[in-house]
């Protein structure tokens, strides 16, 4: 009912897993990871023991293929059980019992495995495999261009309900080193009829709200665009104008009041430029909000 892929970074010290189900918050199940530890996706029937057990044998100095192999030792529905490991320094194995209903299956990568039942077919895998070996950038632009594939390759046959992505950093996410945990990302869509992209959609946010990882020329002189940027900004309700087309007192305080209401605080410059994924998004939201008049 579920396709996943755990994955590691031992160079970076990320880690994390990626889901999505015809399953309503396939999110609250699938995924375990634990920083400097390893990422657990237990699926088919799954059993939510397994995530922590699974974890803590890794903590303990067992290979991610025996853990696996101790905590289904007596499991009554074993062959109805599917799991995928990865422990913190890249080695990866990965489970499917005999009676996960087809097509089941999983691939085992340098640093990941991904696994899936009730799929559309076995290019589901192997575009998860492929997309995530291909794509450049973190971990977690790795894991979503995995989860994008599979989608794109069929998925779970039964339609698409849920999707997840959890991905731990050293020093990552909200907080940094000196209030985190190292909670990087960590987004769920529970019921939605395109999850994935839904998903995606969210970490564009997550992505401007909590992550500094812009690239330093992706910049744009509000002189340039402070038309479009009145223009925005009065839809959204922040600019009164006067419309004078260029930068002034009332634009950059309309500006910053936007972005500190929208939680984007930690990326408002005082160079006379705005970040190129701010200054998109913030468009993007005033054409919606224009849409949703018309409409």
């Amino acid at each position: 009912m579920t396709f996943s892929i755990v994955a590691a970074n031992p160079g970076s010290g990320e880690i994390g897993v990626a889901v999505a189900s015809k399953f309503i918050a396939a999110g609250s199940l699938v995924p375990w990871v634990q920083l400097g530890v390893g990422a657990v996706a237990t699926q088919s029937w799954a059993n939510v023991k397994f995530g922590p057990a699974l974890l803590r044998l890794l903590e303990l100095g067992y290979t991610p293929r025996r853990a696996v192999e101790m905590v289904l030792t007596g499991d009554p529905r074993r062959e109805m059980r599917q799991i995928g490991i990865v422990s913190a320094g890249g080695e990866a194995y990965a489970f499917t019992g005999k009676e996960c209903i087809e097509y089941a299956g999983h691939i085992i990568g340098d640093g990941f495995a991904v696994q899936g039942n009730i799929l559309a077919g076995p290019e589901v895998l192997e575009s998860m495999a492929r997309a995530y070996e291909t794509t450049s950038g973190e971990l977690v632009d790795k894991l979503l261009a995995a989860l994008a594939a599979g989608d794109r390759a069929g998925g779970d046959r039964r339609g698409r309900e849920s999707a997840a992505i959890v991905v731990y950093k050293p020093c990552g996410g909200y907080g940094g080193c000196e209030e985190g945990v190292g909670k990087y990302v960590d987004l769920r869509v529970d019921h939605h009829p395109d999850a994935v992209n839904e998903l995606l959609r969210l970490f564009k946010i997550w992505e401007i709200t909590i992550l500094e990882r812009e690239d330093p020329s992706d910049i744009v002189s509000i002189e340039d665009v402070a038309g479009e940027l009145e223009r925005a900004l009065a839809a959204l309700g922040f600019y009164r104008g006067p419309f004078r087309g260029k930068p002034s007192r009332e634009l950059l305080e309309a500006l910053e009041s936007w972005m500190a209401i929208n939680n984007f605080e930690n990326k408002i410059r005082k160079d006379g430029y705005i970040w190129g994924t701010v200054y998109r998004f913030l468009l993007e939201e005033a054409r919606r909000v224009g849409g949703d008049k018309e409409s």
